[in-house]
């Protein structure tokens, strides 16, 4: 159940917080949805892929967390916020907050603002303990200002993320992609229904489709995601290291 309401720093002065990540607060997801506007900071940890919920439909984007359900391999209690990366997927830091629209004036054509709710009922909201959303002054904390940069990354790359998806697929830059290995237990682990960047089909794109890409500001994001593929090593690792302990 949530109670979704529009922060305010009146009613939500004494509101916390807690930024930290464990299962009990549902952070032992496999997989996050992630974000065009985010990749060059995701390169860095996680393998990037793409899904399709409905073969028919649109792509979206994926930082894999972990090989089975209910796995994230990087929650890590002996960390300050229980997350062992320098990054975090702003779909999960986010936490209770969420973006909503309202306009500030009668005008029906008006374009809504952008303006941060949060979900009163989420496991993460305290009244004891957790980071302050507002100083005593009733400016936001820094904690807020990192979230509300955070809401920004998830919104801004919404906006984004279909335009660059169909990019990848006019240039056919898509292709299925089969995660296949042996743990240190022999197990054999396959994972399907995942897709990537076609590196051959890339490596050969005309001067024109390269350029194109480039002044489009999507060259970055395309490499990004071929460059995150080498997280699946050490995602590999972090598997075969949890089993040892």
């Amino acid at each position: 159940m949530t109670r979704h309401v529009l922060l305010n720093n009146i009613d939500h002065q004494d509101t916390r917080v807690i930024h930290y990540f464990s299962p009990e607060f549902g952070d032992n997801l496999h997989s996050a949805l992630v974000f065009p506007t985010e990749f060059t900071e995701l390169q860095k940890e996680y393998p990037i892929l793409l899904r399709k919920d409905d073969p028919q439909g649109a792509y979206q984007a994926i930082a894999l967390l972990g090989f089975a359900a209910a796995e994230n391999l990087y929650l890590n209690k002996e960390h300050a916020t229980g997350w062992d990366a320098r990054y975090i997927p702003a779909s999960i830091e986010k936490g209770p907050f969420l973006i909503g629209f309202q306009r500030s004036g009668a005008l029906q054509d008006e374009k809504p603002d952008a303006v941060v709710h949060i979900d009163m009922a989420h496991p993460k909201v305290s009244s004891a303990q957790g980071q302050q959303l507002f100083l005593a002054q009733g400016g936001n904390s820094p904690y807020l200002e990192h979230i509300s940069a955070r809401l920004d990354t998830i919104h801004q790359g919404s906006v984004l993320a279909p335009v660059f998806y169909k990019a990848l697929e006019q240039l056919e830059l898509v292709e299925p992609v089969t995660i296949e290995f042996t743990l240190c237990t022999s197990e054999k682990v396959r994972l399907t229904g995942n897709y990537c960047i076609n590196e051959q089909r890339l490596a050969t794109l005309p001067a024109e489709a390269l350029v194109q890409l480039q002044q489009s500001g999507f060259l970055p994001l395309v490499y990004a995601m071929v460059f995150s593929m080498s997280n699946i090593r050490h995602l590999i690792d972090r598997k075969n290291n949890s089993l040892r302990q």
